[in-house]
Order: C-alpha cells, then structure tokens, then sequence
C-alpha cells in the first residue's frame, strides 16, 4: 500500500503573531507541549511499524513546529526509514538548520512561508540558501494580500530561479482582488489562478481517505483536514479496513493540500513527486498549469 499521512498533533503555539492568525503569538504549556511530544513519538513508532507499505509523512501543524526539536528529530528519523518516501513540514523557517545534518535530505522537503512582517527577507533567503546547499527541495511563498505585493515581487527577484514561490490567495473577502492584483501574483506565481479558485468537490473522485489521510494527535483518521467526518482509528487493528475511494461530499474545496487530491484537476502531474513540498515539476509546468485551470473554470 502506498499511503500519505498529514499529521497534525495538538500542537498550536506559534513563535510569530500574525494578526489573521488565530494562532500566533500563542502559547502552550508545558503539559501541552508534553502530550504533543507524547502523540508524536506513538505516531512515529506507527509508521516504524508499516515495514508492508510506502509512507509519506506531510507535517501541517496549526502551529510553528520547527523551533522544537522533537519535530526536527521526527524529520531526521523519519527520513532514515527504507519505506519511508518522503517527510515534508510546513514552517515559517525561523528554527535553526543544524539539524538537516541528521537527515537523509533527499527524502526531505520543507514548504516555507516567508511573513514579512516577523522576518526580515535577507533572513529568509539565507535560510532557503541554507537548504539549497543542504540538498533539500523546498518551495517558498507568502499570504497574498495587497499589501505584500511589492515584497512579493522583491523575493521573486532574489531567489533563485529555480525557487518556486507560491502566492496563497485570500479567500475569506479580508483582502477583495482586483483584475489587476490577480495580474499581478499570477506574474509572480504562474498557479495563483489555480489556488485562487474554490473548486468544485462534490461528488468528485478525490485520493483523500483512500491514499491519503489527515490524522490528529490522538490518531482519529480522517480523509482530509475539512471534512471532520472520522474514519476511524489509526491504531485500530482493523483501521486500514476504512481506507477506500471517496467521492468528496463538500461543495469546493479551496486549499491547495486539499484540492491537490482531487483527481480530475491532475495536480499530481504538476507537482509529482514534489506534491508535498509544494514543488512543481518543471517539465509539466506550463501543460500542468493549462490543464487545472481550464478542467476548473468548466467544471
């Protein structure tokens, strides 16, 4: 069985404070910090234990989870494991980077969010450089409102070419896009039209809850982090009796480690083996990109 499990504990805190994040600046106590390490550790011994099968593990905590170690010997573990394919986390890259030393970086990717207003971007950069000479295949890329417009295009500019940097698109009317303002972050990110869409879900063929799963820290499975629908138990002796095709049963979906699965959008060619980190393949860039868009606006 080939299975990509997206894990995200009960971790929460975060070491920036973004103001639309409900998250930052949060802290956690002690025993928090104590059962998150506690579910890590159960869920790690877990894929240990799937010798049978090729796992992909995606971290996507609500919070920042690179400035613990716990996560970064996670990471360094994980990608000595045989059956392991691929571990990959979501950070906003502010932890120290001694630890890749530990890790197979080839099985290693890391998707970077860069927010302007915590770090500065000579910073970022050197910390993407850091990764670069590391080996690691990482994607770069920030929250597009307006007002981030003109640092977005500077680190477009001074990131290397080769560097993918996406634009998330604000979807919940805090930030309204223009035609000019969709313009211009499809100049800097090609895919922005892509992530920019609410796309259709409902009833369509979608990989979550078959190959892919969302799992909390007390290892409730379920087919994707938006529909809190449980599948059951991943410790469950019988839980892989649960994993089947799933038509989705939401109206869109609008999140890219979301709508990345469903299978009529073909984003699995954009991104092959990259799909994790958020890293396009570049021979299918221009095709890929052709294909989602039009498949979306028909659909």
């Amino acid at each position: 069985m080939k299975l990509t499990v997206l894990y995200r504990g009960p971790l929460s805190g975060c070491n920036y404070g973004c103001e639309y994040c409900p998250f930052g600046k949060w802290k956690q106590s002690e025993e928090e910090l104590t059962k998150d390490r506690a579910d890590l550790e159960r869920f790690l011994q877990w894929v240990e234990s799937r010798t049978q099968d090729t796992v992909s593990v995606f971290f996507t905590p609500w919070g920042e989870a690179l400035i613990w170690p716990w996560y970064q010997q996670a990471l360094a573990r994980l990608t000595h494991l045989p059956h392991v394919e691929r571990a990959a986390v979501q950070t906003n890259l502010s932890c120290r980077l001694d630890w890749l030393t530990e890790c197979r970086t080839e099985k290693l990717g890391i998707w970077a969010t860069y927010h302007p207003e915590w770090m500065k971007r000579s910073r970022f950069l050197a910390q993407c450089e850091r990764l670069s000479e590391h080996g690691v295949r990482h994607s770069a890329g920030m929250v597009g409102f307006r007002r981030f417009a003109d640092e977005a295009e500077a680190l477009r500019r001074e990131l290397p070419e080769d560097t993918y940097l996406w634009i998330n698109a604000v979807k919940d009317g805090l930030d309204a896009y223009t035609p000019e303002d969709v313009e211009r972050f499809t100049r800097i990110d090609p895919l922005f039209p892509v992530n920019n869409t609410r796309h259709p879900s409902r009833g369509r063929a979608c990989r979550g809850g078959e190959s892919v799963l969302s799992v909390d820290g007390d290892g409730t499975a379920y087919r994707c982090h938006f529909i809190k629908e449980p599948l059951g138990n991943l410790y469950a002796p019988d839980f892989d009796a649960a994993l089947k095709p799933r038509p989705c049963s939401k109206d869109t979906c609008g999140c890219h480690i979301g709508y990345v699965h469903l299978e009529y959008l073909e984003l699995d060619r954009v991104f092959g083996s990259g799909l994790l980190e958020r890293v396009p393949t570049t021979r299918l860039w221009s095709g890929g990109l052709q294909r989602s868009a039009s498949r979306s606006s028909q659909s």
